[in-house]
């Protein structure tokens, strides 16, 4: 008789399995879309379907096996040629994988297994005695949450923080501390209803696209806390972690000698020797578990082939989604934030940016419309770009509805550049679509795809020709848990600034500031730079304008940070705050000496004070924007 832990362990085991076999189903159901005559292709969906069809028979999951059976009958109809596959057939064979991936949610969360909707179930029985005429789709509720603006905007309240919490989320110890700064973070998981019988809807959206597509949920997207190690990097892991533990004793050796007197020259030379030993130890372990966090790109990537085959069918045309550098890795934590950003991307390449069949065939292109979604390793980032080809994006079209919606002046349109035209898109409200539709129009998604992917340290790019295409240019850190900095400090306290952002630091003068135009500034190497104070952004009370200077450069600007002295350079290991994240506070580390250092958030920090870090008129925009 299985006990209960063991059955929870293999109801684990059967969706860790199944949701993974079911990816691939879903991958090669579009693949035999394309190719309805690939027999072992059809052979291999159909194997995916009796697999999880006895896993959950197994588990008595009644409902997902009579859903399953359904499928297979359809499947093994198409095997032997008693039934032609159409789109409408792979529209209810592509419903039937939603609604088993919404059961493996349920089950996942303890709910009762409700069974697939009646227009499902007939719809499958239609298909397979020829009689379909159009297929069911899955309905996604809209959540309850807050808007986006308030989610990522919260108030500064500087002063009231409860700086003994924020220590405590950092290092697990409550320890009294002074200082400044807070705010809060939402996180919303979007929920899967009923089946419904209406005819080709889209799934209702939590937020519209700015310039493009509105966020489809597909299905619940729920991080998976698993994460699979390869056995070489697992086995080099165990290895290090042995040789630790065997300079451990060592050091407890030497130690001993200490403590009882007997410490001499060659004592000392030896502790020398194995502190270095450590050293390089704890690096080699440390690059080890960075490398298994590492995951390839293509599993996550693989899951929006079947998302822009929808949407296509849905507005109509035909567009195939094409993948590139699968293999590429990159850091699992940065993976499973990249899935909004790039959903909302390749929605608005497949609405906008894609024409329609006939548009094409007038501008002498094929029918079908292509876009790519690619990564590779460049340096230690990586670049992730999706790009069509279809109809580009026109400058001064973006600055005129620009201007139409107010968000922009005339006199302030007609000095934005190609690159700050594209920049529009990216702004709240902003969107090209006259109507707002299940898929667009609302003009907010564009705006949360640059702030999501500011918030992983990254920066967004358009390129784009007329007639050609556009490209959406995504670089990102390999990885967030390590991050150098400069170390810096302000009266007492510590705080860390991304080592990517500083350009130099400099010796301060009060003499070397000038007035310019009402606000601090100074000339480094024939550049006016404006400068601002650290204490200002935090909302110290200071006279002092700080001793050093930290010449930053970000979104393409420069500008000098002042703070009272410089400590170091470090490679620190952020500890995240989500349960008590202050405004303008990426994370947190402590220093050799146990003091919570503060790993600052500059663009976040500047914002607060309706500076923009955008140069040119669209940056004064970007900051009206988010008022």
């Amino acid at each position: 008789m299985t006990t209960s832990s063991e059955n929870e362990e293999l109801l684990r085991d059967f969706l860790t399995e199944a949701s993974d076999m079911l990816d691939d189903v879903e991958v090669q159901l579009v693949d035999l879309e394309k190719r309805p005559n690939d027999g072992e292709l059809l052979n291999a969906v159909f194997r995916g379907f009796h697999t999880i069809k006895g896993g959950a028979g197994f588990l008595d999951a009644t409902n997902l096996v009579e859903l399953c059976h359904r499928g297979e009958n359809l499947l093994d109809a198409l095997r032997h040629h008693k039934v032609v596959l159409t789109p409408e057939i792979m529209d209810v064979i592509l419903a039937a994988t939603t609604d088993v991936r919404r059961m493996f949610q349920a089950m996942a969360n303890g709910s009762p297994l409700e069974s697939a909707a009646p227009a499902l179930m007939k719809a499958l029985e239609d298909a397979l005695h020829g009689e379909l005429i159009s297929a069911p789709v899955l309905v996604v509720e809209k959540p309850k949450e807050k808007k986006v603006e308030e989610a990522l905007e919260m108030p500064v309240t500087v002063g009231d923080v409860d700086w003994n919490a924020l220590y405590a989320v950092a290092t697990g110890k409550a320890v009294p501390m002074p200082a400044p700064v807070a705010a809060v973070s939402i996180e919303n998981v979007p929920v899967v209803s009923s089946v419904s019988n209406q005819p080709a809807a889209a799934p209702k959206s939590t937020a519209g696209a700015g310039g493009g597509g509105d966020r489809m949920a597909t299905g619940p997207v729920a991080k998976e806390a698993s994460l699979r190690i390869d056995v070489s990097r697992f086995d080099q892991i165990l290895n290090l972690a042995g040789e630790v533990g065997l300079t451990k004793n060592r050091l407890l050796c030497l130690r001993q000698d200490v403590v009882h007197g007997r410490a001499n020259v060659g004592m000392l030379k030896t502790l020398d020797q194995v502190m270095g030993h450590l050293d390089t130890l704890v690096s080699d372990l440390q690059n080890a578990v960075m490398k298994a966090r590492m995951q390839p790109v293509g599993r996550v990537f693989q899951k929006y082939i079947r998302m822009a085959r929808d949407l296509a069918r849905q507005l109509g045309k035909d567009v195939e989604l094409q993948l590139s550098g699968e293999e590429t890795e990159l850091d699992k934590t940065l993976l499973d934030e990249l899935n909004d950003p790039l959903v909302h991307l390749i929605r608005n390449a497949v609405d906008h940016g894609v024409e329609s069949p006939a548009e094409r065939i007038a501008a002498g292109k094929s029918p079908k419309g292509l876009v790519t979604l690619s990564a590779h390793q460049a340096g230690d980032s990586i670049v992730i770009e999706v790009s069509d080809d279809g109809k580009g994006i026109r400058p001064e079209a973006i600055r005129q509805k620009a201007v139409e919606k107010g968000i922009i002046g005339a006199s302030e349109a007609n000095l934005l550049s190609e690159r700050e035209s594209y920049d529009i898109i990216f702004l709240p409200g902003f969107s090209t679509k006259t109507e707002i539709s299940d898929v667009s129009g609302r003009g907010v998604g564009m705006d949360v795809v640059k702030t999501n992917i500011q918030r992983l340290s990254g920066r967004i790019e358009i390129t784009s020709e007329q007639g050609r295409g556009s490209r959406f240019t995504i670089v990102l850190p390999l990885t967030l848990a390590i991050l150098p900095v400069l170390v810096v400090q302000l009266a007492a306290q510590p705080f860390a600034l991304p080592l990517a952002a500083v350009r130099e630091v400099i010796n301060l003068k009060q003499r070397d500031i000038q007035q310019i135009s009402g606000k601090p500034s100074m000339v480094i190497r024939g550049e006016v730079l404006p400068v601002f104070r650290l204490a200002d952004l935090l909302g110290w009370s200071s006279d002092s304008m700080g001793g050093v200077g930290v010449v930053t450069e970000m979104a393409g600007m420069n500008f000098v940070l002042t703070v009272d002295s410089f400590v170091g350079r470090d490679d620190v290991v952020i500890k995240p705050l989500d349960a008590f994240k202050p405004k303008g506070v990426a994370g947190a580390t402590l220093s050799r000496e146990g003091i919570l250092v503060l790993v600052l958030d500059l663009r976040e920090l500047m914002e607060s004070m309706n500076f923009s870090t955008e140069s040119g008129p669209i940056g004064r925009v970007s900051a009206r924007g988010r008022e």
